[in-house]
């Protein structure tokens, strides 16, 4: 009986199928001449070979929990780098007579707190936005794969980046309850001097002062912050990186280097950052301002610091920071699935069955 077309693959050693489709062709022919209809062996010559390790089906559980691993490196490591950056940014959104210009910021940082004073808060900047970067990324892959199911195959294609759009702000509103807490702390701790050192102390003293419901009290400013933030920053990507791979480089993705691919993936992660910053910088100006105020609302923030002020205060900073911060995400995250064995983002990714991302919604 001849070995069912289903099965070859898996009754041959893998590292001889995976490396090239040549390769697989040929060694197909040789399976079938191989098989009893054709003259060949018998069945018992053909030798079962082991999965091919590293290999993670796309939208499977692990395939998630490896987006959600790649979540947590990309952006609790950037973010935590770009400490001092973030530092100064807050500062000249607070106190703008004091902190006038970037350079005039990083003085008054160093003379007053040394260059120790350049990481204060970055255990709270590494636990939030490691969290947060966990359920960013983690559902934002689960929501594109989940509305695209809805969609079906012909609309998910016509309105891709209204599923991204849907998907990535999914994604970020459960994302930044995972941050606030954390957020609340950073900005207090940074912002005003002597409240504490660090997590260890500000944490308690923060819950005493405000109560334990204060750490997302200003979950709303935070989501007014993020959500646009965040729908622009994958929706962009995802446009970015396609008009790439469709017009300025003549290799289709899956034909072109590692290398490369990582490499489209900063570029269209860096422009993608710079509309991000412009978009979110408003209500970013109001976050900072209403964690460092105790008790202060939108209002007040518009009056302080002027509709005017409140577009442009600490943009220039901005968008270097968070140009620099999303194209290394996108590196990041993206060298982190090509380390597991899955494809980078963007471009032409494999598909899978529709059933796959209902199950996975229904366990």
């Amino acid at each position: 009986m001849a070995t069912p077309e289903s099965s070859r693959h898996s009754l041959i050693p893998s590292f001889l199928y995976s490396s090239s489709s040549k390769k697989s062709l040929v060694l197909e022919k040789m399976v079938a001449s191989s098989s009893p209809a054709n003259g060949g062996a018998p069945k018992g010559f053909l030798v079962p070979s082991p999965s091919e390790p590293g290999k993670i089906e796309m939208y499977s559980p692990a395939f998630y929990t490896a987006c959600t691993a790649g979540g947590i490196l990309s952006c609790g490591l950037t973010h935590t780098a770009v400490t001092p950056l973030d530092l100064v940014k807050c500062n000249m959104q607070i106190d703008p007579t004091k902190y006038k210009s970037i350079s005039s910021g990083f003085g008054v940082l160093l003379k007053e707190q040394g260059l120790k004073g350049f990481f204060r808060g970055w255990v709270p900047t590494l636990l939030g936005y490691s969290a947060q970067g966990a359920c960013k990324l983690g559902f934002y892959e689960f929501f594109k794969k989940y509305y695209s199911d809805i969609a079906g195959p012909e609309y998910a294609a016509k309105y891709k980046t209204l599923i991204y759009l849907a998907g990535s702000a999914s994604a970020e509103v459960i994302a930044d309850v995972a941050l606030c807490p954390m957020e609340a702390v950073k900005v207090r701790v940074q912002t005003q001097p002597g409240f504490a050192r660090g997590l260890a102390d500000g944490f308690p003293k923060f819950i005493k002062s405000e109560g334990a419901l204060g750490l997302y009290k200003r979950i709303v400013p935070l989501w007014g912050r993020q959500i646009p933030y965040t729908m622009m920053k994958f929706a962009s990507f995802e446009t970015i990186v396609e008009m790439l791979y469709k017009h300025a480089i003549p290799t289709p993705k899956d034909q072109c280097s590692k290398t490369l691919q990582l490499g489209v993936s900063f570029a269209g992660g860096y422009v993608a950052g710079v509309f991000c910053a412009v978009v979110s910088h408003p209500a970013d100006n109001l976050v900072s301002f209403l964690n460092n105020a105790k008790g202060a609302t939108v209002g007040d923030a518009v009056k302080k610091l002027g509709l005017w002020g409140l577009f442009t205060r600490g943009l220039p900073l901005r968008i270097v920071m968070i140009g620099t911060l999303t194209g290394a995400q996108w590196g990041i995250y993206d060298a982190f699935k090509v380390f597991v064995g899955l494809p980078t983002t963007g471009g032409v990714a494999p598909a899978a069955p529709a059933s796959t991302t209902r199950e996975l919604a229904e366990a």
